[in-house]
């Protein structure tokens, strides 16, 4: 029987190909051995932002999202964006859990109430999702649609919560359906610190219509922002008429969305408006029999419809290699740790059987410009001893220097950590070739690549959006030696090349593709 071939796989924690300019410590550095490797040895590039990792269109990825995406074998789209493309194909306005609480919206005397952060900042929300909810409450016919306006200036400006009102607005105006019923600061709406008064403080205007009152929601955050206090801070506003009645507040059977697509900071308010049994503050009332639909899963128990489920990765490459009986080995330091295990495998905490994992701790230094290399000779150590030990048909290895020292912003720094990072991966090549495996070099987003803004001096601290390589090294008697790779991939694809490389069938649900042209 032929022996199972071996696979190291390395990444380089932001280490992309970027431009050749003054800001770019990859090609600052001096790397003997990732200049020889990608010379000699078939070599891609592989797309690691936007929607080829399940992020919105043109957004940097991240080591989170690169790892998820490695692990899975396929493109994991994240909440925002499997919304996003809903909305664009149409299934959003068939989405079963939205038109349950249209069905009840519709019924005499009842009102659907829309509850969610306003704005664009896209980490909680997307005010894009509110307008197609509001779009299909117009299809729908729905008499009565109130909006419960929470203001952010967190993940947006403090003062741009007024334009994003004016965009509600006018968006209201034009499909002749909503208005808005109260404001919030997500201060008070969307604590997740167990700080209840806050909370109480939201479920009260929405709920029971107490608290500050304003005849209409422009003049509720200008009279916030006359008194000094931000979008983030506005305490909760009910909107009453002429006669002083609030224009909507929850009642007995209403229906409500929380357009919250973070479950984080929606599970407080969530478990005042839903649980029969709760108890962390007095509820001035607590509506019955409403119909409540979450954007996305807050919490297992809750009492809600769920419109867009968790998008499990049922068939990670490490179960794969699990149920085919094989060992496998994934080590990094401490600041990578989660990606090489709970992100890599889908998001799932406990290792599969046969699967084992050394946390090599990062030093602990104020900022890792102090202290370039960081944990990597460590981590060569450990992975080198597990290559070596022919105990395993796979090792994972993260590197995290080029994207922690790329974040310090000193160059200097990052050059440094590229060097040592190039001097690392020399060590594994070694101990590879020792046991006649594959060794492949990629990696999950770019960082230091682009340490100034183009044109400036001006410090770039954040990812980038450069391809990132891929290098395949095989042994001398391999039939991939000499392979030619894809031009046009994407992390998702290294998963199924692997699998081609250990002789084993790809899952029906990993949908990437070999690099590998055949």
């Amino acid at each position: 029987m032929e022996p199972q071939p071996f696979v190291c796989l390395v990444v380089l924690d932001g280490w992309a190909i970027g431009p050749d300019y003054p800001g770019n410590a990859i090609r600052a550095a001096h790397t003997p051995v990732m200049d020889r490797l990608q010379a000699t040895y078939p070599m891609t590039t592989l797309r690691c932002w936007g929607l080829d990792v399940g992020l919105p269109d043109d957004q940097m990825g991240n080591s989170e999202v690169g790892h998820l995406n490695l692990g899975a074998g396929r493109v994991v789209y994240q909440l925002i964006t499997r919304i996003d493309l809903a909305i664009e194909d149409g299934s959003f306005f068939e989405n079963e859990a939205f038109l349950k609480a249209m069905d009840r919206a519709r019924q005499p005397g009842r009102t659907l109430h829309l509850l969610g952060l306003i704005g664009d900042g896209g980490v909680h929300s997307h005010q894009r999702h509110l307008y197609a909810l509001l779009e299909l409450a117009a299809r729908a016919g729905v008499p009565r649609v109130a909006v419960h306006a929470f203001t952010d200036g967190r993940d947006t400006s403090p003062t741009s919560g007024i334009e994003h009102l004016r965009e509600l607005l006018s968006t209201i105006e034009r499909l002749k359906t909503g208005f808005i019923a109260s404001i919030s600061g997500r201060y008070y709406a969307m604590d997740r610190d167990k700080r209840w008064d806050r909370t109480q403080q939201a479920y009260n205007a929405i709920v029971c219509g107490q608290g500050r009152t304003a005849l209409n929601p422009l003049q509720a955050i200008e009279q916030s922002y006359a008194a000094g206090v931000t979008d983030e801070f506005i305490v909760p506003t009910v909107i009453v008429d002429s006669t002083g009645r609030p224009r909507a507040t929850v009642q007995d059977g209403d229906a409500v969305i929380f357009f919250n697509f973070r479950a984080d900071r929606a599970r407080q308010l969530t478990s005042a408006l839903t649980d029969p049994d709760f108890r962390a503050f007095e509820r001035c009332r607590w509506p019955r029999d409403i119909l409540m639909v979450t954007m996305a899963e807050y919490e297992p128990h809750f009492p809600v419809l769920v419109a867009f489920a968790p998008d499990i990765v049922r068939t990670p490459l490490a179960r794969v290699l699990s149920e085919a009986g094989l060992r496998q080995f994934h080590t990094a330091e401490t600041e990578k740790y989660a990606h090489v295990t709970y992100f890599f495998n889908g998001g799932r905490e406990e290792p599969f059987p046969g699967e084992e994992r050394v946390l090599v701790p990062s030093p602990k230094v104020p900022t890792y410009d102090l202290k370039p290399e960081m944990s990597a000779p460590e981590v060569t150590d450990v992975a080198v001893e597990a290559i070596r030990s022919g105990k395993y048909a796979f090792v994972l290895i993260n590197y995290a220097n080029p994207d922690m020292v790329g974040h310090t912003g000193v160059f200097e720094a990052a050059v440094k950590a590229v060097e040592c990072v190039d001097q690392c991966v020399g060590r594994i090549e070694d101990a590879v070739r020792s046991v006649d495996g594959y060794l492949i070099v990629t990696a999950d987003h770019g960082n230091a690549d682009e340490m100034l803004v183009p044109g400036t001096n001006e410090v770039w601290t954040a990812h980038t959006k450069n391809p990132v390589p891929f290098v395949l090294v095989a042994p001398e008697q391999s039939p991939y030696r000499r392979v030619t790779l894809r031009s046009s991939g994407r992390l998702a694809d290294v998963a199924p090349t692997i699998l081609q490389l250990m002789g084993l069938e790809q899952p029906e649900e990993m949908t990437g593709q070999s690099l590998i042209q055949r």
